[in-house]
């Protein structure tokens, strides 16, 4: 790899894509509604001479941008959702919302999407400057959060061809290697019989009852399923706000996690079984529908080297005194917990390394390839079926927890477009790694033989479900 020449096309519109980035901060549109988000990362992919395929998988937000031709074919990742009620004004120290009720970056996909193009525009120069031949594709995936849209991408043979898949993911630490849990979000509707709550109460049957009575046999599940599941839930419909009329109907969504997808599905099954017994015990009916899922994240072996070993070229991120005293005051507002739990993982790969290194406000260390559970990522179906590398790069100050307004917060800070730009390098560089020695690529596909030996990747997501946008067309 011609590391000066990759270093000089990266550094060619680094302004362009930090302004790039703060601009989907700002759209912040919710899954599957991405259009913005989504049509400006077009319009900079077809500026730079990328074949665009739209509406993939008959998703209206998903896209992909294509260039060259023939064999090795390289996928890169983005996203570009935003999460529900973390609106936030940017660089303040206490929660401000910028539009109140709205949508926020608060798991950083504005950086995640933005330095993905930046990576594979990078790449595609590269190619044209040093004649190496093969094809890269940028795929524009919507709906990552509750939604799980590349897993309906996978269903829909989006990924079909693809040798590699490389994607990254905005953290407050670098991991060179993610791994995540399982997860299957499902409704649970009851309904019931109305009926007066004082004149005629034995006439009614109450959906809220069976709700809480699901909910309360579910935390009684806890003590009796795997340490590493999860089991969380939303009351999203209470029947109404009339405490004199027995509620008819009531809704709660859950989200089931386990280390696979096997395991999922067991615990599920089990939920079920709850639902069914809460409904029995109210005279209510239950409707299960499963809304959307996600496996576990599978690692291989040859990527995450190639992956660990860029990460150290690229390293040196030139924090200025300005980024680490911004980076103090966020590192100060963090759950201490937070910091005790990193500390403490960091140990246990890193030894005494791992003080000096978290007593910063921005984290330096690398962590070496683990196999770290954190939450759930759609990047788990594609995992599954193509050898892919997800690894996260530094974007927040020390201690901060995604899914938070202090993540939105720094979303558009030079601390965020630094680790941002750190991980185009490293995904670039991988890319350039794999299409310069295709022995790697049949490398990474024998350790993904390997992992898998015995094993099918069967999507939780039921046969014809389609993905919730297309559910919400229908039926308008």
């Amino acid at each position: 790899m011609d590391k000066n020449l990759l270093d000089s096309l990266m550094e060619e519109k680094r302004a362009l894509f930090e302004g790039i980035s703060d601009q989907i901060w700002g759209f912040a549109e919710p899954a599957f509604h991405e259009t913005k988000s989504m049509e400006l990362q077009k319009r900079t992919l077809v500026e730079e001479g990328f074949e665009i395929t739209e509406y993939v998988a008959d998703i209206p937000t998903a896209f992909k941008a294509s260039y060259g031709s023939g064999r090795p074919v390289i996928a890169f990742l983005g996203e570009y959702d935003a999460l529900p009620l973390l609106s936030q004004k940017a660089d303040m120290l206490k929660r401000e919302e910028l539009n109140p009720g709205g949508y926020g970056h608060g798991c950083g996909h504005h950086l995640l999407g933005t330095g993905s193009v930046q990576a594979v525009i990078a790449v595609k120069k590269y190619m044209e400057k040093t004649g190496l031949g093969g094809t890269i594709i940028y795929y524009g995936c919507p709906a990552e959060e509750g939604e799980a849209g590349k897993a309906f991408m996978v269903k829909g043979h989006a990924f079909d061809g693809c040798d590699i898949c490389l994607t990254w993911h905005p953290y407050a630490f670098h991991v060179c290697s993610m791994s995540s849990l399982a997860n299957a979000r499902v409704k649970y509707r009851f309904k019931g019989i109305s009926s007066h709550a004082a004149t005629s109460p034995h006439l009614g049957r109450s959906a809220l009852d069976a709700v809480e009575l699901m909910n309360v046999g579910c935390n009684y599940l806890r003590e009796h399923m795997l340490p590493e599941c999860r089991i969380h839930y939303a009351v999203t419909n209470t029947g109404g706000d009339a405490p004199n009329v027995v509620q008819s109907e009531a809704e709660v969504v859950y989200a089931i996690r386990a280390p696979q997808n096997a395991d999922t599905l067991s615990l599920f099954n089990r939920v079920n079984k709850v639902a069914q017994g809460a409904a029995l015990m109210t005279e209510t009916e239950v409707e299960i529908s499963l809304h959307s899922a996600y496996a576990d994240l599978i690692q291989n072996k040859t990527l995450n080297e190639i992956v660990y070993k860029n990460m150290h070229v690229f390293s040196q991120i030139p924090y200025t005194e300005e980024d680490l005293e911004y980076a103090q005051q966020y590192k100060n507002l963090a759950d201490k917990r937070e910091i005790e739990q990193l500390k403490a993982m960091a140990a246990q790969f890193l030894g005494e390394k791992a003080d000096a290194a978290l007593s910063e406000p921005v984290v330096r260390l690398m962590i070496p390839p683990v196999n770290l559970k954190q939450g759930s990522n759609d990047v788990g179906d594609v995992s599954q079926c193509i050898p892919t590398a997800c690894f996260s790069a530094a974007c927040y100050a020390m201690g901060t927890a995604p899914h938070t307004w202090q993540a939105v917060a720094q979303g558009k800070s030079p601390l965020a477009h630094k680790g941002m730009f750190f991980a185009s390098q490293v995904l670039a560089a991988t890319a350039v790694n794999l299409l310069e020695d295709p022995d790697l690529i049949v490398k990474a596909k024998a350790d993904f033989d390997t992992v898998m030996k015995g094993k099918e990747y069967v999507s939780l997501i039921p046969d014809g479900l389609k993905p919730a946008v297309l559910r919400e067309n229908q039926s308008k």
